[in-house]
């Protein structure tokens, strides 16, 4: 399975940066052609489920999630959160750990593991590329905006 990690500092404190990744409907505003449905009631939580659908149409792959570890960043202690993914055709995991960083920001480190159903493993760069690419924008993305 393809892993990749990526790390970005920016000017938030860490309660403010945790909201921004880890509130799911806010990532369909960074991820195109994706849309996010909660399934288990508010606030998150381990167990907590949802879904992303990406794709036009009928032709599209569906991201299953389940928060498996929560812990928000309280005070200058950091915060993490692991999705373990449970798809039809996406699995592997994702964490986002939010840790105090330099001057009062915030630093997110970012780690995936990443394994497409039926995709042949001689594709595992490509598919390890593309997602730290994708990931990354929408990251920033979500960082940026309030």
């Amino acid at each position: 399975m393809p892993t990749f990690s990526f790390t970005r500092t920016v000017p938030l404190p860490l309660d403010e940066a945790w909201r921004r990744l880890t509130e799911w409907p806010r990532h369909a505003d960074a991820v195109p052609l994706t849309r996010i449905e909660v399934l288990t009631p508010a606030p998150t939580h381990v167990g907590t489920r949802f879904v992303a659908r990406s794709g036009l149409g009928p032709l599209t792959v569906d991201d299953l999630m389940e928060v498996t570890v929560w812990r928000p960043p309280v005070d200058d202690e950091p915060g993490l959160c692991r999705l373990e993914k449970h798809g039809r055709t996406v699995l592997g995991w994702a964490e986002i750990e939010v840790v105090p960083g330099p001057g009062g920001r915030s630093r997110v480190v970012w780690r995936e593991e990443l394994r497409v159903r039926f995709l042949p493993r001689a594709f595992d760069g490509v598919l390890r590329r593309t997602a730290r690419t994708m990931f990354g924008r929408a990251a920033n993305r979500l960082l940026r905006q309030a």
